[in-house]
């Protein structure tokens, strides 16, 4: 990976697991960060613990609510105030099978946070991302895509709620945004890359038990069989960095089962290949956010 002095990331979730692992990394090499957080207070505590390690880091802390598209909105507009390139959009920020609950705009709360609030956060950014050359969205799924479906009749789980379907359905979704831009970027021949990827099953705090932390026997078990943030940080990185990427690929372990191990390409589930599906969220989402994609040219 070389160094990345001069770039400017923005990160989601970047206070925790995954996020915080890569806003570390780039940041060593040289990245000014944004980490975008939805608990003010714990990310000035992730930026101190990255300071900590490296007093020249360059991170800054600004507030992103994905469950609240006008807080994603005033993200978007104070950074544009502030930034004048953006090389990397890493949409990392999740939230895993909670109990029934919405967003502040009344969406069901894994689609409206993980793939809502990405979907506007990206188009807003688009403006800036089309003038920074080779600037890259990265969008981070899960091995929970596989054999998930976009349930268009149920999006806000009014009909019917089942926690781990409604993640998978979030899940698939962030693949086929990642996918489906990366195609329009491509069909309007502008520069910005678009690729998914996934960190296998890693031992994030996504793995909480409701309020409660994971029993001790429970984490012990889990850091066995999982992978610790480093390493599922590392399809992130390896998407964000890797110059022989050329847009549109997706990114995981290369252990069995894509669970663990060092990044390589991945190959969706047959349920993240429907071009018509794909297309439908796409209008979906743009009507549901009120954000449109604007793909003229820079």
């Amino acid at each position: 990976m070389k160094q990345l002095t001069g770039k400017t990331a923005i990160i989601t979730g970047a206070n925790s697991g995954i996020g915080l692992e890569a806003a570390t990394v780039f940041a060593d090499r040289g990245a000014q960060i944004i980490m975008a957080v939805r608990n003010l207070e714990k990310g000035k505590a992730a930026r101190n613990s990255i300071l900590d390690a490296n007093s020249a880091a360059l991170v800054t802390v600004i507030k992103l609510d994905l469950a609240d598209l006008a807080s994603v909105r005033s993200f978007a507009e104070s950074f544009t105030n502030q930034y004048d390139s953006l090389d990397l959009l890493i949409n990392n920020a999740g939230v895993m099978t909670p109990p029934y609950s919405k967003t502040k705009d009344g969406f069901e709360l894994q689609f409206g946070s993980n793939h809502l609030g990405h979907f506007a956060l990206t188009g807003l950014l688009l403006p800036v991302l089309k003038k920074t050359p080779h600037s890259r969205v990265v969008t981070v799924s899960s091995l929970a895509h596989k054999g998930a479906k976009i349930d268009f009749d149920n999006l806000d789980g009014t009909k019917g709620y089942k926690a781990m379907k409604f993640y998978g359905q979030s899940k698939l979704a962030n693949l086929l945004f990642a996918q489906e831009l990366d195609k329009r970027l491509k069909e309007h021949n502008l520069q910005p890359m678009s690729i998914a990827c996934h960190p296998g099953i890693s031992a994030t705090n996504l793995f909480k038990f409701g309020k409660r932390d994971a029993p001790k026997l429970m984490k012990s078990l889990m850091h066995n069989f999982l992978q610790p943030p480093a390493m599922g940080a590392l399809p992130t990185i390896y998407a964000a960095t890797d110059l022989r990427l050329t847009g549109g690929e997706y990114i995981g372990p290369d252990g069995k089962g894509q669970r663990k191990g060092y990044p390589t390409l991945d190959t969706p589930h047959a349920s993240a290949s429907d071009h018509a599906v794909s297309q439908k969220l796409w209008e979906v989402s743009e009507k549901l956010t009120g954000v449109q994609f604007d793909f003229s040219k820079a």
